[in-house]
């Protein structure tokens, strides 16, 4: 069946209900993405008159969705105008990977809004005309928010159902006269290509102010185009720029932000993770709310878990999810902190109790989303060993005495001898202390009652810039392949005892990537799991009377 037969199909089926209309949005949509150059203007018209009638009874959510899934493989400029005009978060997700030649982006620069160019300046894969045509619109017109909308005269077309109260339609067609226009005179010389500028240098703070509706709309220290349009007055979907739900939260209380997280596309220089704080302010005269004054930094290092680099927006699937935990996450625990501190007045003992309770599963909940991001991070993006030393002996017996009641609840013995020494190593303490105390705890999870976890700390003479923690493997994994222990969901009964959220695959792998970050790894062999730690121990310090102990 031909694109435009699909088409002519598609508009005879009037949508009777929404479950119809989200699948002719989409059915249109990837006709368009893919087709829409080889057909002719009549089925377009038509096409993208239905898609803007339907709009209003598609979710924001699908929309976003269907965005990111025709954006890298569309090549027609006017799908891409349709969805860089929505709200802001289908236009960035359309608009951050939509690949366009050169006269298509310039066709399509005079029919998007500010909010929308603000993106593509964001952008450093553009064509250099491109990127000259978004100079010459000025400042203004690039990093403003959308004016509210102002109808315009309705422009007939074939409907498919009855056509919308607002001008949706007017304006596509408009968008394809504009296109049209262009494309008739794209034989002509293109204007010289003014060069790319430097590269800004590395960015630690700014300052912002939003209107009454949340909106970013004055910037100083940072790209304008990183910041300006996004909102603190709702979280972001996850993957995309934006701020936390504690902000979104705060927001609607016209409450103070503290510490807030935003996340931010663009340069090297100014993408990634932020915190901010922001004060409400009023006008003098009337008292009414007129938005949030502010600053963003970076995140200081103990605000970044267990040391490791804040999290970037490579889009995977794995990190999105992150993000979308994170939100709703630091909304609860910020709300229960609010209760807890009594910030809106006073508030029962009990309540408060119950507040603090909230607090801490926030917390133990925020340790396993860190453990997930962790445990997915590629070898590749690992951050370079660390500088600091500590004493691995001294760290295994703290986690031994910290684990203890998981001991007593297992039933599950711990002996581990030291060889050889000292046992300095070349590891923060604290990422030392967690890949520690995960792999024991992995393992504890997965032994039998009554039995013992048995295991040798030393220093091997063979390799002096290692240590090693040797752990014999329990019964239940004794004769299970390595390649089986490293699966993130494998368990040796499904779910590992007393492991009712992470699997001993995960554990195992978390422990790995901590490891190899720190410039060491987790070997498995046949009959123990050997933690290799890189030395911090002068050369003339190591044993030499020490045997090598296979597994």
């Amino acid at each position: 069946m031909t694109a435009d037969t699909m088409i002519a199909t598609i508009l005879r089926q009037a949508p009777a209900d929404r479950r119809s209309c989200v699948a002719a949005w989409r059915q249109l949509s990837d006709i368009l993405a893919q087709r829409g150059n080889q057909l002719d203007d009549d089925d377009i018209r038509r096409a993208l008159h239905a898609l803007a009638v339907l709009r209003p009874q598609i979710p924001e959510g699908v929309r976003h969705d269907c965005a990111r899934a025709i954006a890298r493989h569309s090549r027609f400029a006017p799908i891409v105008a349709l969805y860089a005009n929505d709200v802001p978060a289908v236009s960035h997700a359309m608009l951050r990977d939509a690949q366009l030649a050169e006269e298509d982006w310039l066709a399509l620069l005079p029919a998007t809004g500010p909010m929308a160019r603000s993106f593509l300046a964001a952008r450093r894969d553009l064509p250099e005309g491109v990127n000259r045509a978004l100079a010459s619109l000025g400042a203004a017109s690039v990093a403003l928010p959308q004016p509210d909308r102002i109808a315009e005269p309705a422009i007939e077309s074939d409907p498919v159902v009855a056509p919308p109260a607002d001008t949706e339609p007017s304006q596509i067609s408009e968008l394809v006269r504009r296109i049209d226009k262009y494309q008739a005179g794209r034989g002509q010389a293109a204007a010289a290509v003014a060069s790319r500028p430097a590269a800004p240098a590395a960015r630690e703070s700014f300052l912002f102010e939003t209107g009454p509706d949340g909106v970013i709309h004055w910037v100083e220290g940072i790209a304008r185009g990183a910041v300006i349009g996004l909102s603190i007055a709702e979280a972001a979907l996850g993957g995309e720029p934006g701020t936390d739900g504690a902000a979104a939260g705060a927001f609607r209380q016209r409450a103070e932000m503290i510490n807030a997280r935003m996340i931010l596309d663009g340069s090297e220089t100014d993408a990634g993770e932020w915190r901010f704080s922001a004060l409400p302010w009023f006008d003098r005269a009337s008292g009414q709310f007129r938005g949030y004054r502010g600053s963003a930094r970076r995140p200081q290092r103990n605000e970044i878990p267990y040391g490791l680099p804040a999290e970037d927006n490579a889009g995977d699937s794995i990190r999105q999810l992150i993000h979308e935990l994170r939100s709703p996450l630091n909304a609860i625990s910020g709300f229960a902190q609010i209760i807890s501190g009594q910030m809106f007045g006073p508030v029962s003992s009990a309540y408060r109790a119950m507040a603090d309770t909230i607090v801490a599963d926030a917390a133990a909940v925020q340790a396993i989303i860190d453990d997930l991001q962790a445990a997915t991070r590629p070898v590749a993006e690992t951050s370079a060993p660390a500088s600091g030393h500590c004493d691995i002996e001294a760290i295994t017996a703290q986690v031994e005495r910290d684990l203890a009641p998981l001991f007593v609840d297992h039933g599950v013995g711990i002996s581990i001898s030291r060889v050889g020494g000292p046992f300095h190593a070349a590891v923060e303490e604290i990422g030392a202390r967690r890949m520690i105390g995960r792999l024991i705890t992995a393992l504890v999870d997965v032994s039998e009652s009554n039995a013992s976890l048995v295991g040798q700390l030393l220093t091997d003479p063979a390799h002096k810039d290692q240590l090693q923690l040797r752990l014999v493997r329990p019964v239940a994994i004794r004769f299970t392949p390595a390649r089986d222990l490293l699966d993130p969901s494998y368990s040796p009964e499904g779910d590992a005892p007393g492991a009712a959220i992470l699997s001993l695959g995960f554990s195992l792998r978390l422990v790995d990537s901590l490891a190899r970050a720190a410039g060491g790894r987790l070997d498995i062999g046949h009959n123990a799991l050997t933690l290799h730690l890189p030395s911090a121990n002068p050369a003339s310090a190591a044993d030499s009377t020490v045997q090598q102990r296979n597994d």
